[in-house]
């Protein structure tokens, strides 16, 4: 069934307001499989970057039926941070969340929609922006939309500058929605079926978080500070216990190019990804 273009983007902002502890802040370090003290111990706790993806998140916002999506066949498809200041351990976030684009793939492909947040702390300093596109895989052939964003670019050919290769637990996804993404889809076996699965697969966020302690190990020397942005397209599903093996390629001074795939199955799982980091 086609989505309401009209009634989507004249929403208004979806605000939301979280009080956010160290042990959030470690519970989602450990929901993206880190171990390593800095990220997990409250003596000298560090925020990695990707967990802006979460702050101030307001939640599977598509399961409202006033929006006329086909939720259970909803998946995300891209995603991008920009880091603007330090990023506090704890503290009060806000953000207002807002539908940027809506574009239609067709009926049997469905739509892309794309909404982006500004997260704040307490005391109004925008320190991340994050922005991230879905596809509701059940709602295309509405007619007219939004312009489709360019095709990106090829990624680079030979072999990577580093490649990083980091497991995922059995219960990864369970431990991971602990931070706020309920969707069905990565716990409920009769959802992930009615969305196409054999079993529940992992949060695209999870396994971009996944991909982001690889670039900051390789890039960064584990300095979460150092990361500027990443943004990626999520191109397959990975489920709990793949191991995730990260391909980069420098760019430049300060920039790269990388990809993620399951080793298991020898399938990228990110794509066309962009890193900025100091």
């Amino acid at each position: 069934m086609p989505l309401d273009y009209a009634l989507l983007k004249a929403l208004p902002p979806i605000a939301a307001r979280h009080d956010w502890t160290s042990r959030d802040t470690m519970i989602y370090a450990l929901g993206i499989g880190a171990t390593e003290l800095p990220f997990v111990y409250e003596a000298e706790l560090s925020a990695l970057p990707t967990m802006c993806g979460v702050l101030a998140y307001p939640g599977f916002i598509w399961k409202n039926p006033d929006y006329g999506v086909t939720w259970q066949k909803v998946l995300h498809v891209e995603q991008t941070i920009e880091i603007h200041g330090p990023i506090p351990v704890e503290g009060c976030f806000s953000a207002e969340t807002v539908i940027e684009s809506i574009v239609d793939k067709g009926a049997d492909k469905g739509a892309i929609i794309t909404t982006s947040r500004r997260i704040s702390d307490g005391d109004g300093h925008h320190f991340a922006t994050a922005r991230g596109a879905i596809i509701a895989r059940g709602d295309g052939g509405f007619g007219g939309g939004d312009p489709a964003p360019p095709s990106p670019e090829p990624m680079p050919e030979g072999a990577p500058d580093f490649s990083v290769s980091l497991p995922t637990s059995g219960s990864q996804a369970m431990l991971y929605r602990l931070s706020g993404d309920y969707n069905p889809v990565h716990i409920d076996p009769e959802v992930a079926r009615i969305g196409g699965f054999d079993r529940p697969i992992l949060h695209g966020m999870c396994t971009y978080g996944v991909a982001g302690r690889a670039l900051i190990a390789a890039l960064c020397d584990n300095d979460p500070a150092r990361l500027v942005s990443m943004t990626c397209h999520f191109s397959a599903p990975v489920y709990p216990g793949d191991t995730i093996r990260t391909e980069i390629w420098q760019d430049g001074a300060g920039e790269a190019r990388f990809r993620a795939l399951v080793e298991e199955r020898d399938l990228v799982v990110l794509n066309h990804g962009r890193v900025q980091y100091r």
